[in-house]
């Protein structure tokens, strides 16, 4: 059914109960680590109804099938475990800090092979994928927003034997489907814009490869990163308003992108033409960024991103932050307030800086 619907559609009306006389509109929470012997389930670890609901809803968005995890590194690590003793792993240089640091960890380890590359040029990226296992990208990419080509990607890392992983968590399904340009798994941090309301911590794989489902299933019964039930519950009601918060989020964001360019404090703005992400450069760099989140009193200081609320952070604070961004770089995490207060917020504690 859900083949004929469009996506925001798709949101509402997938992973519900049977429209039955007397059946809730919404899947129940489940709450139960033990089940009575002899059906599917078994044991608590191995599924759970409200799992997947939320997974229903999810893989019809993405165009796979879904798997929840406990945390959107979980859902990595599942991932990266796939990639046998001394494989070559592509990753981008410029990527989520976590990615990086568990690349980082697995190579220090002598598990894999890293190799970091600029993914937005196309021919390094193809040339970087011989003899690799996996090729793993975020497009656009954290925080720096660069945008890779991931048909061109994909087809460079199939033609070489390699997996195709996206993280798709900024773009969500509602702007960008991986597995229908060639990736073959799908990654988020569901923690992010599928739940939406800063409350949960998620992580979500897909996939259209049933044997891939199959071994990445293996492994979370095996490892036990599973999500706890409320937990996934959360998140299904976050995805059922998901193509409402990221059209007002994107609507926010392409505005105040065009009015920050004009911003003398403003060194660089950094926007992809769709999400609700931007980053910008402080023209007088960190200690102009530091003063600005410092400053706002409408946008929250604070280190995650796509919520209800307007957040923004200067990302080399953290000491994993590649080198290469910018020591100025503030990531703004655009929420579904009204933009005229957003700017009012923001251009005062601009004017400050160069007052």
């Amino acid at each position: 059914m859900t083949e004929d619907l469009r996506p925001a559609t798709v949101a509402v009306t997938a992973g519900r109960p049977p429209h039955e006389p007397d059946q809730p509109l919404n899947a129940p929470i489940t709450m139960a680590a033990t089940y009575v012997a002899g059906g599917d389930l078994e044991y608590g670890r191995y599924g759970n109804p409200t799992w997947t609901a939320l997974e229903d809803v999810l893989g019809a968005l993405e165009g796979g099938r879904c798997l929840t995890f406990a945390s959107g590194l979980a859902a990595v690590a599942t991932v990266l475990d796939l990639v046998a003793q001394g494989g070559i792993v592509v990753a981008p240089a410029h990527s989520y800090t976590g990615t990086l640091l568990q690349l980082a960890d697995l190579e220090a380890r002598g598990r894999i092979q890293a190799r970091l590359v600029d993914i937005t040029d196309t021919e390094a990226v193809a040339a970087a994928c011989d003899d690799a296992a996996l090729v793993w990208f975020e497009s656009p990419t954290n925080p720096a927003l660069e945008l890779a080509d991931i048909p061109a990607i994909a087809a460079a890392a199939h033609e070489a034997g390699a997996v195709v992983v996206v993280d798709n968590t900024f773009a969500t399904p509602l702007l960008q489907r991986p597995l229908e340009m060639g990736a073959d798994i799908v990654v988020h941090s569901a923690t992010k814009y599928l739940a939406g309301h800063s409350d949960v911590q998620m992580g979500a794989i897909m996939t259209n490869d049933d044997q891939v489902y199959g071994v990445l299933k293996g492994r979370r019964d095996l490892l036990g990163a599973i999500p706890g039930t409320f937990e996934a519950w959360l998140t299904l009601r976050g995805v059922r308003t998901l193509h409402l918060r990221v059209e007002r989020a994107q609507a926010n964001a392409a505005d105040l992108a065009e009015r920050l360019a004009a911003h003398p404090a403003i060194g660089e703005v950094r926007y992809p033409g769709f999400g609700g992400i931007v980053s910008i450069v402080l023209a007088e760099g960190a200690m102009a960024a530091d003063l600005l989140c410092r400053k706002t009193r409408l946008w929250i200081h604070a280190t995650s991103l796509g919520g209800v609320e307007s957040t923004l952070e200067r990302r080399r604070r953290w000491k994993a932050e590649p080198a290469t961004i910018p020591d100025g770089l503030v990531r703004l995490s655009v929420g579904i307030e009204d933009v005229e207060d957003l700017w009012r917020d923001l251009a005062t504690a601009l004017d400050d800086l160069v007052g």
